[in-house]
């Protein structure tokens, strides 16, 4: 029901899936008179891979997070994760209120043991045709070091689940490739990720800069919530830019659209390549359940590749390899204790949510 579309994406989306993937059951969350009247209209009421759960209240794009966490507790958003609680689905997407997701996911799922804060983690393309994974885009701000060495194992178990490489390597995102380069936040972090290489538990690269993401020199780009938000709205702004201003130029003059007849292939080739839609799909990392966030602006082709992206989480059980990998690293996941209550930082967060 949320994004900017609701039904108009998220059902023909879901049909399409279904056509393409005999083995996935789809489950439809949201005012149940209101989906049946779009699905007799796409000739698909009586789908038998096709289930409506009710859900009487919508969590909108501007609804704060006390509205979605306290007073909408029949939301399509709020069913649809609790249905993940259950067991009854394996994962969720939704297109809506990113920061109403999180908040409600966090508090219905919690986090995986040794999880202090979920991550969103994305994937942008890069030169080697390759997505490059970059976490994280948003969910946290404001960062301390153990925070970025958790988001890191995070990703490494998600790309060697998906993507069946066995060391991705993870590259920490810096101003400069050069250890006394950074930030105390980087440089604390670094030290964590190079204990972690010695190991055997992470393949650290060192410090990548921001071409570096596009490069694809690194499997994996970690940075905190308020730098990733930057480059990825930064990316996205920028793709579009490229792709008006092409298109302005080839109308130009007749010759330049003689041209762009000559290279339509390639251009066509070009476009799908950098096409946001196929990257759409961002996963919340670090909760007892899959999540999928997929963009609130997205058409239906961009929300079933945020469908797909929640699948194939559920077929390669990314939830337990990340589970796995974080138990591993538990020994050295411990949070400076608040001095005031003696309560460690995820536990006072999950305070502030209840």
């Amino acid at each position: 029901m949320g994004g900017d579309h609701g039904p108009a994406v998220t059902l023909p989306a879901a049909i399409s899936f279904l056509a393409r993937e005999p083995d996935v059951e789809l489950i439809l969350v949201g005012p149940v008179e209101l989906i049946e009247m779009q699905l007799q209209r796409l000739a698909a009421a009586q789908h038998p891979r096709l289930t409506v759960v009710n859900a009487t209240e919508i969590v909108t794009m501007d609804d704060s997070l006390e509205v979605a966490l306290r007073r909408k507790k029949d939301s399509s958003m709020r069913v649809a994760i609790t249905l993940v609680k259950e067991g009854r689905a394996h994962a969720c997407v939704s297109a809506g209120n990113t920061a109403a997701l999180m908040a409600v996911s966090r508090y219905v799922l919690k986090t995986i043991p040794g999880v202090d804060r979920p991550a969103i983690c994305t994937l942008i393309p890069n030169q080697k045709d390759r997505p490059t994974y970059m976490l994280d885009l948003g969910a946290n701000v404001d960062c301390e070091p153990h925070h970025l060495h958790q988001f890191a194992l995070m990703g490494s178990a998600l790309v060697s689940a998906i993507e069946g490489k066995a060391r991705p390597t993870v590259g920490l995102l810096n101003v400069g490739e050069e250890d006394i380069k950074g930030n105390d936040l980087v440089k604390q972090t670094a030290n964590l990720l190079r204990a972690d290489h010695a190991r055997g538990i992470l393949n650290f690269y060192g410090n990548v800069e921001g071409n570096d993401i596009f490069e694809g020199t690194t499997d994996i780009v970690v940075c905190d919530g308020f730098v990733g938000n930057v480059v990825l709205k930064a990316s996205e702004g920028l793709g579009r830019f490229v792709k008006n201003a092409l298109t302005a130029e080839f109308k130009r003059t007749p010759i330049n659209m003689l041209g762009a007849l000559i290279a339509r292939g390639a251009i066509k080739a070009f476009s799908r390549r950098m096409n946001p839609s196929r990257y759409n799909g961002a996963s919340l990392l670090g909760l007892r359940g899959l999540v999928f966030k997929s963009h609130g602006g997205a058409d239906a082709y961009g929300y079933e590749w945020a469908i797909k992206r929640a699948f194939d989480a559920a077929k390669y059980d990314v939830l337990a390899q990340i589970s796995l990998s974080i138990a591993e690293l538990m020994p050295l996941v411990d949070p400076a204790p608040n001095p005031e209550n003696g309560l460690h930082a995820a536990e006072l967060d999950q305070k502030k949510i209840a």
